[in-house]
């Protein structure tokens, strides 16, 4: 079995020691959902549920090094970024990462327990060189009011911060409303054609890993060949699973596998 067989999935990522997020919450989304998954480290974090305690980020000619030999052998169906850490490494991303690639910008800034994750001056070149290139960006509702200059504070707010990076050049953005208070959970998409709003339950309980496991989702699902919108109802039907299956309290999200098996090109 070949890598131009298979329907495939690569994450670009931090390692996550405690395997609820970063990389390893990522390649057990895709294996859930019947897609090969593939890795490039950009960090590797010594956490758990409750913490980060210390972040080595990977120098960028690793990070480049690791895009450019799976790119080399395997046909990638989507590509998907979470934790990028610095300017140095998300410039290698953009050099590296194959023109026209299908890719799911998830803007990793701040982890749940307030460590900071990407470097400040990282946020210039995370606009410019990589959400353009971006199938679907899914920032939560403080990175949306990072990358959209504004304060987000009710549904119609994200909407406009979801248009205005849509500006910066994705081809559709996901806020997503898990902030904000309320009985129910707003999603949004907005794309050229307009918005679509999913709502579901608010669960009264934190979890942990559910933007990455929600992005790796839509990864796998834009590698099998669904189009952004049907790729964001399946996405958002899968993390509202795996976040009701959760353990109560801050663990990590319980991604369910819907019966997938590693699938082969037609």
């Amino acid at each position: 079995m070949t890598g131009a067989q298979m329907i495939a999935a690569c994450s670009v990522a931090g390692s996550d020691s405690g395997g609820g997020a970063g990389v390893q919450a990522d390649l057990k989304t895709f294996t859930a959902l019947g897609v090969w998954g593939l890795t490039v480290i950009t960090a590797v974090t010594a956490q758990n549920t409750r913490e980060v305690r210390g972040t080595w980020m990977l120098p960028p000619e690793a990070v480049r090094a690791q895009v450019e030999a799976v790119a080399e052998d395997f046909t990638i169906g989507a590509w998907k970024t979470g934790m990028l850490g610095n300017a140095p490494n998300v410039r290698a991303v953009a050099e590296a990462l194959p023109e026209g690639a299908a890719l799911v910008i998830d803007p990793v800034m701040v982890s749940t327990s307030g460590h900071r994750l990407l470097a400040e001056d990282a946020v210039a070149d995370l606009a410019e060189l990589l959400i353009p290139r971006a199938s679907i960006v899914t920032p939560n509702i403080p990175e949306a009011e990072v990358l959209g200059r504004m304060r987000v504070a009710t549904v119609e707010d994200m909407a406009e911060a979801g248009r205005r990076i849509l500006d910066l050049g994705a081809g559709a953005v996901v806020v997503k409303g898990g902030h904000l208070s309320g009985g129910a959970a707003v999603d949004l998409l907005v794309d050229r054609d307009g918005e679509m709003r999913l709502s579901g339950k608010r669960y009264p309980y934190s979890v942990h890993g559910s933007g990455c496991c929600f992005a790796a989702a839509l990864a796998a699902y834009l590698a099998r060949g669904m189009p952004a919108r049907q790729a964001f109802a399946a996405a958002r039907e899968f993390i509202d699973t795996a976040i009701r299956e959760a353990v109560g309290g801050p663990g990590p999200v319980r991604i369910v596998n819907p019966g997938g098996t590693i699938l082969r090109w037609p």
